[in-house]
């Protein structure tokens, strides 16, 4: 069986996930790390028998197969499209850019281009299991969605300033997840938002809260609830209302264990960071990404798909400034 030799640009925390799915697949090996940081690019590679190199480096080596785009957002697209040219298939965290007229530009170039976009909530069992359902008719026919996606804690001001914003950044995931679930294009969106949560995200331009609401052409409804705390742990909940019943995802805990006593019913915690929430997800990405390596699937999450969602996130963030609706 043949393995295939992929490298790894940026060596931060997302990374280092990446990197550790690597080794732990069969049919891939992590032959290069890159990352201006150096101290992080000699620790990832030393503990997956990698060498670090410089991105240029990579591209002209031959035996490289795929590279991985986990580096800062600023830095995405033009990672694609010199592994492109370099003729290397390609795994990208999202967003694929922060700028959608940028990334609208870079379509030619992109067309043709063995394209992967790292949208993960899509490879999570509970949500995938949720989309089958209502693709086999489980509920009736699809009428709206509540989609609720709350961080634990906001991240640093440091990390805001360069995020691209709440809807860029957070809601992404679930502009995406809404477009995936919903069965047709979003016509038209509404956007609340404030900054209720650390006053420091307001200071900085941006909010903590929001409030989005999408319309398809035939009329149905999505309701995104983001917050940058929940003060609970990672709360990440879908519900898909149907003709016939509703369907719902609700958030993971630690452990099964409940405690039944007197003052009533205890539960384990949910689960407080992302990276374990979706660590299924991000393992089940990188299966993907072996089989697009192979020959056996074509990207189920492309160009195409990572435009749209920016398009929704920017769309999302005329409708704040103006306080209406933005028609798409």
């Amino acid at each position: 069986m043949r393995k295939f030799r992929v490298a790894l640009v940026g060596a931060g925390r997302i990374g280092r996930i990446h990197a550790a799915n690597v080794a732990s697949h069969p049919q891939l090996s992590l032959s290069h790390v890159v990352d201006p940081v150096s101290r992080s690019a000699e620790a990832v590679a030393a503990g997956a028998g990698a060498r670090v190199a410089s991105l240029a480096n990579v591209l002209a080596d031959a035996s490289v197969d795929g590279v991985i785009v986990a580096s800062s957002t600023d830095m995405h697209l033009d990672c694609c499209l010199a592994a492109h040219a370099a003729g290397k298939a390609i795994f990208c965290e999202k967003p694929l850019d922060l700028s959608l007229a940028r990334l609208t530009r870079a379509a030619r170039d992109l067309a043709d281009a063995r394209l992967f976009v790292g949208f993960n909530r899509r490879f999570d069992p509970h949500f995938a299991a949720l989309r089958a359902q209502l693709a086999e008719g489980a509920v009736g026919k699809l009428e709206s969605l509540q989609i609720t996606s709350n961080d634990p804690a906001p991240p640093p001001i440091d990390y805001v300033l360069v995020s691209g914003g709440l809807f860029r950044d957070m809601a992404i995931h679930d502009f995406d997840m809404a477009r995936w679930l919903l069965g047709e294009p979003v016509s038209e969106i509404f956007a609340w938002g404030a900054a209720l949560v650390d006053p420091a995200i307001g200071e900085a331009g941006d909010i903590d809260t929001a409030r989005t609401v999408l319309k398809t052409p035939s009329g149905r409804l999505c309701a995104i609830a983001n917050s940058r705390r929940s003060g609970f742990g990672y709360d990440q909940r879908i519900e898909a209302y149907g003709s016939a019943g509703m369907l719902r995802a609700g958030n993971v805990v630690e452990s099964t264990l409940q405690v039944w006593s007197e003052p009533g019913a205890r539960a384990d915690r949910f689960q407080n960071f992302f990276l374990d929430r979706y660590a299924a997800a991000y393992a089940a990405e990188m299966a993907h990404f072996a089989d697009v390596l192979a020959g056996r699937a074509t990207p189920l999450i492309g160009f195409d798909d990572g435009t749209a969602a920016l398009a929704l996130a920017e769309a999302a963030g005329r409708s704040l400034a103006d306080g209406k609706p933005v028609r798409l």
